[in-house]
């Protein structure tokens, strides 16, 4: 899992990427290709 400030560049990296917010912190999910996960720093 990436961890950045920015999650806008990483949600461009595949199209079933999604941001999703869980316990006040913000993550990108990828249900088909678990490689593309990260973490708002």
């Amino acid at each position: 899992m990436k961890v950045k400030s920015s999650l806008k560049s990483l949600r461009a990296r595949h199209r079933d990427c999604k941001v999703v917010r869980r316990r006040g912190r913000t993550f990108v999910i990828n249900k088909t290709d678990p490689r593309f996960k990260a973490k708002q720093a």
